[in-house]
């Protein structure tokens, strides 16, 4: 068995065009042909392992679920780990293939990975709104700038809603927030507490977003955030805020159609971060030219709640995966 310069093996490549000729031959050729019989002929099969953040797992989630219907020789396991728990625990010493990140890699994840000779690729597979919530029982606050999510959220900051406004309750918080693993907590804490400080360390940080959802639904002087699909998921439990990054700003709802069209103060992009090494092995390879392909699919919006991939970074995506596996 012969590999080439990323130690990929002829065989794999051969067997990579035997599946990419069985499954156009068979949609052509056999008539009645169920997709269950398409993967048994296709001889697909092995394990893709992805860790990483819980705001990108709804999707990986997806993909992998569509995957395995079509190659059932194929498990693909999708665990919420967070971003930077997933880079450090797992994606970097070699044990995963594939991590979601809610922010791009850091440099210091990228050394990480060097030093065990695994080889990041970065995809930005969909957008995302993130999303500042509260209890439905909240009737004092629709909409809150930057800085007053800065004093809410920074350490050493407010402990009463009426610190922040002496028009809000002079109740204390209770604060509910991803885990310090998440790129969520980072992207939050570089863009929006950055310049009053610190992200806070006395809430409660979960990898779970269904407890913050659980958290807000439970308490009226509660607040928290995630990604947009988990408020749209759950908007009949808790109530959205509205942001504005200045003072005089204008409030913006969050949205889909806000984040794609760049108008959302808290709008931000999402990607997985395939390694070069693993998309050498076939079934890692046919993972991620399906997810790449699904990228901008309309069910991205309709049934998850993040803005699919445009077509343009779709096809630059599968080109770049291309250009690593040699074909």
């Amino acid at each position: 068995m012969a590999d080439n310069q990323f130690g990929r093996s002829i065989d794999a490549l051969s067997r990579r065009k035997f599946i990419a000729t069985t499954g156009a031959a068979g949609a052509l050729a056999v008539a009645g042909c169920t997709e269950n019989e398409a993967s048994e002929e296709d001889g697909l099969s092995g394990e893709v392992v992805i860790k990483g953040s819980s705001t990108v797992f709804p999707v990986s989630d997806a993909m992998a679920e569509r995957f395995m219907e079509e190659h059932d020789g194929v498990n693909v396991t999708v665990d919420s780990t967070g971003s930077g728990g997933g880079f450090e625990n797992h994606f970097c010493p070699g044990d995963s293939d594939i991590n979601g990140a809610s922010r791009q890699i850091k440099s210091e994840e990228q050394d990480h990975c060097a030093e065990n000779d695994v080889t990041p690729m970065e995809m930005q597979i969909a957008g995302d709104a993130l999303t500042m919530a509260v209890s439905p029982e909240n009737d004092w606050v629709d909409c809150m700038s930057f800085d007053e999510m800065s004093q809410i959220w920074q350490e050493g900051g407010a402990e009463t809603w009426a610190d922040v406004n002496s028009d809000w309750p002079d109740e204390e918080f209770s604060l509910y927030g991803p885990d310090t693993t998440s790129g969520t907590f980072d992207w939050f804490t570089e863009n929006v507490v950055g310049e009053g400080g610190n992200h806070r360390t006395d809430y409660e940080p979960t990898e779970d977003d269904n407890i913050i959802v659980e958290g807000l639904e439970d308490d009226p002087y509660a607040i928290g955030y995630f990604g947009y699909a988990y408020y749209e998921e759950n908007s009949d439990r808790v109530k959205a805020l509205e942001v504005k990054e200045s003072e005089d700003g204008e409030c913006g709802e969050p949205s889909l159609q806000a984040a794609q069209a760049g108008d959302y103060p808290m709008a931000r992009p999402l990607f997985i971060y395939p390694s070069e090494e693993a998309v050498q092995r076939e079934e890692v390879y046919e993972f991620m030219k399906f997810y790449l392909e699904n990228s901008s699919a309309e069910w991205i919006a309709d049934e998850i709640g993040y803005v699919p991939s445009s077509q343009e970074e779709a096809d630059a995506n599968l080109s770049a995966l291309e250009d690593v596996a040699g074909n």
